[in-house]
Parts: C-alpha cells; sequence; structure tokens
C-alpha cells in the first residue's frame, strides 16, 4: 500500500497566498538534500516551487510546506504533486544510489479562513518531550517546520533544564531558529510555585522574584505574553508587575478553564480585581473546557471499566446536569473507586466545564487569547464542533480580536501522534469558527 503524500487538510490558507503541506512517502526520515524535481500544479496550473536545501531532515511526521503563490477561492481544489527521493542508504547498483519517482494528484478542500490567528501549543508535544528522542527545542521548532502553525505557545518548563531561571542567549537561539523557519512565539506558559517543600509557602516578595526571570526569558523568546491560572498571583503581585510588563512590552493572561466558570465566586472575584487595575497588560485567557456539552469519546472508553454501568450512563448521555456531579462526588466517597483511578476522575471535577458559551459575553473586553482546548477528535453529535461554531459567532459579533491556541489535554488516556492530531484539530477548528 503506497503512503500518502496529500492528506485532506494539506491544502491551507496562508497570509500571503495558499500552501501544500506534503508528507513523506517513506518509512523513515530524510535529507532535505533528498528531494529533487519537486513540481506542483493546482487546478492543472504550475506553480513555482522551491526545494528545502541545507542540511536539514524531512522528518516522518512532518510536513514539507510547498508555497503556492496566489491566493486560491476557498473550495475544492485539484492538486497535483510529483518529486524524485533518493534513498541514501539503499543502493541501485554499484556505483549509484536508489532513486524513486512519487507522485499523486486530489481533489483536497481548502481550509477556510478565520479573522483570528490559529496557533498551537507545544504542550501538545508533551508525550514526545516525555519520550526525549529529540530535543525539546527541536521539537518545538518543528511545530513551525511541520506546517501546523506559525505560532507557537512554548512551555519553558519543558524545554530547559535551567527552568525558572534561564539564560538569555538560549531563549533569542530558540526565538531565531523558530523566526528562521517562519513562526514566532506567542504566550509562555509561566509557573508561579506558591509552595517551598511541604511546611513553607513562598511570601510575595519570594513569589515575585519567581516570576521575573520567567518574563525575562519570555521577551528574549519575542513572546507577546506569559499565562497564570486565574487569581494565582494575586492582585498585590499583579501590581507589583505592572511596571515590569510595560518595560518588557509583555502581557500576563490569566486563565480559565474546566470547572472555573465567569460567575463562580473565586473566579468572580479574580475577575474583578482584574478589571480594577484598568491595564491592558492583564488580560484573561479562556480555554474551552469550560464550554462541554458532552464527554470525550475516548475519556468515556477509558474510564469505562472502573465506574457502575448507570453512573457511565448518566456521564455519557446527562453531563450538563447538575445531578450527574453529584453521582460522581457520591461515587468518589463510597471508597469504590481504586486510588490508581483517582487522577482519571478527578478530570469529571476540575478540568472538563458545563458552562454554555453565551455567558462568556460578559467578559470579553477583558479576554485576549483563547485556548481551543480538546481531547480527542471524535466530533459525535458536534460535541467538538458545536461549540466552536457558537464561540466564532460570539467572536465575530463582538470583534475579538486574539489569538486562538491549539491545546490537546488527553495525553492521559488518548496515544496519539502529536503533530498529526494537532494538525487535523486546527482544520476542524478553522471549519467549526468560520461556520462552515
Amino acid at each position: 500500500m503506497a503512503l500518502p503524500i496529500l492528506t485532506d487538510d494539506a491544502l491551507t490558507s496562508t497570509a500571503d497566498g495558499s500552501a501544500v503541506a506534503l508528507s513523506l512517502p517513506w518509512i523513515r526520515s530524510l535529507p532535505h538534500s533528498s528531494v529533487s524535481d519537486l513540481r506542483l500544479r493546482v487546478d492543472g496550473d504550475e506553480c513555482a516551487v522551491e526545494v528545502p536545501g541545507g542540511e536539514g531532515w524531512w522528518f516522518v511526521q512532518d510536513r514539507l510546506v510547498v508555497r503556492v503563490g496566489r491566493t486560491l477561492p476557498p473550495g475544492g481544489h485539484t492538486v497535483t504533486v510529483s518529486f524524485r527521493l533518493l534513498i541514501p542508504y539503499l543502493p541501485a547498483g554499484p556505483d549509484a544510489p536508489l532513486l524513486l519517482d512519487f507522485a499523486e494528484e486530489r481533489r483536497l478542500e481548502l481550509m477556510p479562513d478565520t479573522p483570528w490567528p490559529l496557533a498551537a501549543s507545544a504542550f501538545n508535544w508533551t508525550p514526545e518531550l516525555i519520550r526525549a528522542d529529540r530535543p525539546a527545542t527541536d521539537i518545538a521548532v518543528g511545530i513551525v517546520t511541520s506546517g501546523v502553525a506559525s505560532i507557537v505557545e512554548l512551555e519553558p518548563g519543558q524545554l530547559w533544564r535551567s527552568f525558572p531561571t534561564t539564560a538569555a542567549s538560549e531563549a533569542e537561539a530558540l526565538r531565531d531558529r523558530i523566526a528562521e523557519a517562519g513562526g514566532r512565539v506567542g504566550i509562555v506558559g509561566a509557573s508561579l510555585d506558591d509552595w517551598i517543600g511541604p511546611a513553607r509557602k513562598r511570601d510575595d516578595d519570594e513569589r515575585f522574584a519567581f516570576l521575573l526571570p520567567q518574563l525575562r526569558t519570555a521577551h528574549a523568546l519575542g513572546a507577546e505574553g506569559v499565562r497564570l491560572p486565574i487569581g494565582q498571583a494575586g492582585p498585590a503581585v499583579l501590581r507589583r508587575l505592572l511596571p515590569v510588563l510595560h518595560e518588557l512590552d509583555l502581557t500576563v493572561y490569566e486563565e480559565l478553564q474546566g470547572q472555573q466558570a465567569p460567575d463562580s465566586p473565586p473566579v468572580a472575584g479574580a475577575i474583578d480585581d482584574i478589571a480594577s487595575l484598568d491595564d491592558r497588560r492583564v488580560r484573561l485567557l479562556v480555554d474551552t473546557s469550560l464550554v462541554m456539552p458532552a464527554l470525550p469519546v475516548s475519556y468515556l472508553a477509558a474510564l469505562a471499566p472502573s465506574v457502575p454501568d448507570a453512573l457511565l450512563a448518566r456521564l455519557t448521555d446527562a453531563w450538563l446536569e447538575h445531578e450527574t456531579l453529584e453521582a460522581v462526588v457520591a461515587h468518589l466517597r463510597s471508597g469504590a473507586v481504586p486510588p490508581a483511578e483517582h487522577a482519571l476522575y478527578m478530570d469529571l471535577l476540575v478540568r472538563f466545564g458545563r458552562s454554555p458559551v453565551e455567558p462568556l459575553r460578559g467578559i470579553l473586553p477583558l479576554v485576549g487569547a483563547f485556548h481551543l482546548k480538546f481531547w480527542d477528535l471524535d466530533d459525535a453529535d458536534g460535541r467538538v464542533s458545536r461549540p466552536l461554531r457558537e464561540l466564532g459567532a460570539l467572536l465575530r459579533e463582538t470583534g475579538f480580536a486574539g489569538t486562538l491556541y491549539s491545546e490537546w489535554g488527553g495525553h492521559e488516556w488518548l496515544d496519539a501522534a502529536p503533530t498529526p492530531l494537532t494538525r487535523a484539530h486546527l482544520a476542524l477548528a478553522a471549519r467549526a469558527l468560520s461556520g462552515a
């Protein structure tokens, strides 16, 4: 069976036209120098292309992004691609390597453009980072080189052993590599470690000092801001951060997610604190795990072996009912849940939200960015796409102008390759947000 070159989401819109992302039709990574005679036609018209040079590699999970020098209208287009691959480790005779010709033609749908930049969080690649087959910084750069997204959200705590005090030279080197690939850093995930061991909590001076080097790292990365959990810093620390944020041209984004609905008492108080600061250097970031009409299919499958049939049926069919959460709490208190399963159950109480989209309208003037949280891509009954369609309508109506970041949260129970998964999620999100 031939390996695909053109997948369903290969044709995309770009800021300066369109692009075709090519999958490597081979069983292992190959150097860019292996590619020759690359030709691309769209609707029968030849496109000028440039074969990547240098000493780079075409990684098997990455895409080779070929720019189309013109803007294509939305809808179906016939894409034809051909190229030759030199297989450097296989001989074709006594004095020559193996050369293979590849070609494919497909009718592809151009992914609709959105009024908002779509980006990807490096958090999606956590399983690859933990496997440590490649340096963490290479994985971060690969998000751009593979054509998944040109704006990336980075997690310094996953990138450098020197965290939280990273040398500016390290951050600047990564910034430059991402820029050379045609991308930029959007938000940086900061961390505020409140505790020093089990017995002592940091005071505000120590908390400020813990954050300060992370802000300087974000600045060296060329980021637009840093992300913190809603309310964690507190108004006193936020006020102390404001002069630094203005100096470094950064914004703090405080994130709401899961069960942290805007009208819940602790969250509402933190939102009021941000509003009272009246400074655009402190904004909200909304994670769409707030607005989940149903639980992820893959999560329900992972939970099924350890949950009673009646509770599983309620979780499947009645997630939005308050009594469902009461039933979850009662089951946890019964002692029937094995300790090893507690973390999976806590997702129901913490990470999965039940709010509708409309109440977000009241806080949108304070919102600067969104996490488009997804757990899997099983869109049964529109459980993935429906809240995005509703969100897109609200954002268009209110003139929102921030960035939307794809963030995958299902690492714990879903074994999937992050690169194609994130690419497919962004394609789904583009269709849903555009109302297509």
